[in-house]
């Protein structure tokens, strides 16, 4: 098995940039062509992270969720543009953080975190990816390693923790074993997408069944018809301080809703039109439904809220309260909608005229500037730093609940959330948003 002998290169630069304020900013001079810029966004990305453990200023090999989402990035590249390298750069990775017996290194299966299930998703593509396309590894012995490794990877350790992941009454999954009775919009996207791709890879439609389990079982606890939007999160127990008297978490945070979009319309790609499967509703209640039919209605439902929450093309931190003081426009939510848009739309999920909503974004990112949260600078969305580099601003770098110290879930909590730029959770998103706007 290859491994890295020089995990610490660009550490502390790496580091540095992480928190590094924008320089020497060029706003324009940018990319009207959704296609071009998707191209030339994701070879700076290259470019600042030669391997994908750095991406999102990773310090060490890691099989986050992050450089998960970075990896299905590349992966997305390779397959529509048949450039072998963005494969590489995505199978590379698998390769280094996989050990030749399946085991994941630095991964503690015990926490039950459904975050460190996300980079399942990219493991599973990229097996795919090697079973269709054997020219990839022409080496037979070399080729049937990695596929053996990866298998056992995924059986022996991602699929194994979620048969025993601890579940709520109705079947929804417990975001992590320190967050007992709680379903998160987060873990939707970090491990139903993979669950539906490992299903099909292997033809066990009890995982695609499993997944829509998951999405379903959340929306019915976390949608808003108020709003039209979802609450961050669940708790079943409603004992938490950020919990109302329903379980319900007080506020609508952008990226938990954009990743619970983007795992609906994704998920799609693997449950075929007529699949039926059995949905527990709690109480020993199990009913059959179309789960694609489900989540195309979800799709809708959610998609025809979001733009009267958008400003010049941007969605804001706390989604549905845009004007109020303090609140501030956010890449990643942003670009997690400019995908799924894009791709619902080209999906035929939803109508070809919503569209402009994710076109409307896509533009807002190119032309807006504002007022660094903490600097007196004016910052665009998306510019060019001193390197010529395409560089995307205003990231919330994390959000959650609970915790120790106690994050409650208010307004103030969430607007007061650190930012920086080239997060990686909104920059992989923003390639594939790009490059599904060209369609």
């Amino acid at each position: 098995m290859k491994r890295l002998t020089s995990f610490l290169v660009l550490t502390l630069s790496a580091a540095a940039l992480c928190t590094a304020r924008p320089k020497k900013m060029v706003p324009r001079n940018l990319i009207d062509d959704p296609r071009e810029m998707a191209i030339a966004f994701a070879e700076d990305e290259m470019a600042r992270f030669p391997e994908l453990w750095q991406y999102d200023y990773g310090r060490r090999p890691f099989f986050g969720y992050t450089q998960g989402v970075g990896g299905t990035s590349f992966l997305y590249l390779y397959r529509e543009t048949g450039d072998r390298r963005y494969f590489d750069y995505a199978e590379h990775w698998c390769d280094t953080l996989i050990n030749d017996d399946g085991t994941i290194q630095l991964r503690a299966m015990e926490s039950y975190n459904l975050d460190l299930i996300r980079g399942g998703w990219v493991v599973s593509e990229v097996y795919r990816e090697l079973c269709e396309h054997p020219e990839l590894v022409p080496d037979d012995e070399e080729r049937m390693s990695r596929r053996y490794k990866y298998h056992r990877a995924m059986e022996g350790q991602l699929i194994r923790q979620l048969r025993n992941q601890p579940k709520t009454c109705d079947g929804g999954f417990w975001h992590k074993l320190v967050y007992p009775h709680q379903m998160w919009l987060d873990g939707i996207y970090m491990a139903s997408p993979f669950m539906a791709s490992y299903g099909d890879v292997f033809g066990l439609d009890a995982w695609k069944a499993e997944a829509l389990q998951q999405v379903i079982t959340c929306w019915r606890h976390t949608y808003d018809p108020k709003t039209g939007l979802l609450h961050h999160a669940w708790d079943e127990s409603a004992s938490q301080r950020w919990s109302d008297k329903d379980g319900h978490s007080p506020n609508f945070w952008g990226r938990s809703v954009g990743w619970y979009l983007m795992a609906m319309v994704d998920i799609l790609d693997y449950i075929p039109e007529g699949f039926k499967s059995p949905l527990n509703l709690g109480h020993k209640d199990t009913v059959m439904i179309s789960g694609r039919d489900t989540l195309i209605r979800y799709i809708n439902t959610l998609v025809d809220a979001l733009p009267q929450y958008q400003r010049g093309g941007l969605w804001y931190q706390v989604m549905d309260q845009p004007d109020r003081e303090g609140n501030w426009p956010e890449a990643s939510v942003t670009t997690q909608f400019m995908y799924a848009i894009a791709k619902a739309v080209n999906k035929g999920y939803i109508p070809a005229d919503r569209k402009q909503i994710a076109i409307d974004a896509f533009n807002g990112l190119q032309q807006t500037s504002f007022k660094h949260r903490d600097e007196d600078i004016d910052c665009p969305m998306l510019y060019r730093d001193e390197k010529g580099r395409l560089t995307l601003s205003q990231c919330c770098t994390v959000g959650g609940l609970g915790g120790n110290p106690y994050r409650d879930g208010s307004y103030e909590y969430y607007i007061n959330e650190k930012i920086r730029h080239d997060d990686g959770k909104a920059t992989g998103l923003f390639i594939m948003g790009c490059y599904e706007l060209s369609k």
